[in-house]
């Protein structure tokens, strides 16, 4: 297993997405092609209890927030995709008491090991954004891997190489790479349109980022 990054500790490679808020469109393609993934590969299976029920629960690593902004006429409709942020001090970690949640050295991605899981949900207390969510059929805690058993196969070709909901958004309005590195895509896009932090107030350092909304005006209304 990988050895924990410690608390701010600054990594050569954090791998992390960064969502356009400006052509996010709510379709949630994003999330159903998450689970889909994630169901059948090395996270799943994520459990669906009584799906068509009063009270259905289900697990998700991917969830769409939909709200509105501003005040009529010059309102908005925001789609906010929220996963795993992959914070480079995450909560999450320290107060997982058998070391199961974990953050990766080589790519910063924080991630649980089943095999230690207890499903006692102290990270998913501890996670300011509720990125955490109890498989109730295993009793484990789940979350964003950011595909790791994806990204790494070289049995899929390099363009495919990507998170499940990268590859499935159809505006492009998910973008993934290395934070860190100032030449990548992802680092040219935050510094060009102003990407930010989701809730900096908490000072978790999120690696996930998103480029603002363009707001309405009055001469757009028109």
């Amino acid at each position: 297993m990988s050895s924990v990054a410690a608390p701010q500790e600054t990594l050569a490679k954090q791998l992390a997405l960064v969502i356009d808020l400006n052509v996010c469109v709510g379709c949630h393609a994003c999330v159903t092609s998450c689970k889909q993934w994630n169901t059948s590969g090395s996270a799943g299976p994520l459990a669906d209890l009584n799906a068509y029920g009063a009270e259905p629960t289900g697990t998700f690593f991917n969830r769409v927030q939909t709200y509105e902004a501003g005040e009529f006429p010059l309102s908005d409709t925001v789609h906010l995709p929220k996963s795993c942020l992959h914070c480079a001090d995450p909560p999450c970690v320290p107060v997982c008491p058998t070391g199961a949640s974990y953050k990766r050295k080589e790519d910063g991605i924080v991630l649980v090991d089943f095999d230690k899981c207890i499903g006692c949900k102290y990270c998913a207390w501890a996670c300011p954004y509720g990125a955490r969510e109890l498989d109730e059929e295993r009793q484990v805690m789940t979350k964003c891997t950011l595909c790791v058993d994806r990204i790494y196969d070289e049995h899929l070709p390099v363009a495919d190489r990507k998170p499940a909901c990268v590859k499935a958004c159809p505006t492009g309005a998910r973008l993934f790479g290395d934070v860190n590195d100032p030449a990548s895509e992802v680092s040219q896009a935050i510094r060009e349109r102003g990407g930010y932090e989701l809730m900096p107030e908490w000072d978790t350092k999120p690696a996930n980022r998103y480029l603002p909304r363009r707001t309405a005006t009055a001469e757009g209304q028109k």
